[in-house]
């Protein structure tokens, strides 16, 4: 499944900024939030993905780090198939955002759907597209292709954006201690 691109970016910039932003295991690693100036920095880093550097202020760093629990919790719910409550929890991240749709232009001439926020500022404009980008995906019945990394200690999640729709892992990396287990489980 392949999303457009708008949609791809947001869902990629939610999955970079709930693996930064939350404490938890990251290939069986321990993950402590970030606060402070490293929160702003890991905001930041989140949002770099696609080559554009941002300059995040300490009111857009904590706009876009109070809506990321339950961005998480938007993928916890669809890596439950717990459809009805990913639901409930994107509706009410649309509503306490603001996001409202706008049409944009592309060099190209061609136009696409954005979301924006009740403000053109970086933290109410990313916190309202990843709560539509979230409603996009939900919306076109892909809520399968949100997930959490089934790998022993992480709770690292990510978009799949694979044809068959069967990614499992947040990483090659866990995907590779998964197999390295079950090998040595097997030799035993």
């Amino acid at each position: 499944m392949r999303f457009d691109s708008h949609i791809e970016r947001v869902l990629t910039a939610a999955t970079h900024l709930v693996n930064r932003l939350t404490a938890g295991f990251d290939g069986g690693q321990p993950v402590p939030a970030p606060s402070g100036a490293a929160l702003r920095e890991a905001v930041a880093a989140a949002l770099a993905f696609d080559g554009r550097p941002h300059t995040v202020r300490t009111a857009d760093a904590r706009t876009i780090a109070g809506v990321i629990p339950d961005v998480r919790a938007v993928f916890e719910a669809a890596s439950h198939e717990e459809t009805a409550r990913a639901a409930d929890l994107t509706n009410t991240l649309l509503h306490r955002t603001g996001a409202r749709p706008r049409l944009n232009p592309d060099p190209d001439g061609s136009w696409h759907l954005h979301f924006h926020g009740p403000s053109d500022e970086l933290g109410p404009g990313w916190a309202a597209g990843i709560a539509a980008g979230l409603a996009m995906a939900l919306g076109v019945d892909e809520i399968g292709r949100l997930g959490v990394c089934s790998a022993d200690r992480c709770d690292r999640v990510y978009v799949d954006t694979s044809r068959n729709g069967t990614r499992r892992f947040c990483s090659t990396r866990c995907q590779n201690r998964v197999k390295a287990a079950t090998h040595r489980a097997r030799q035993k």
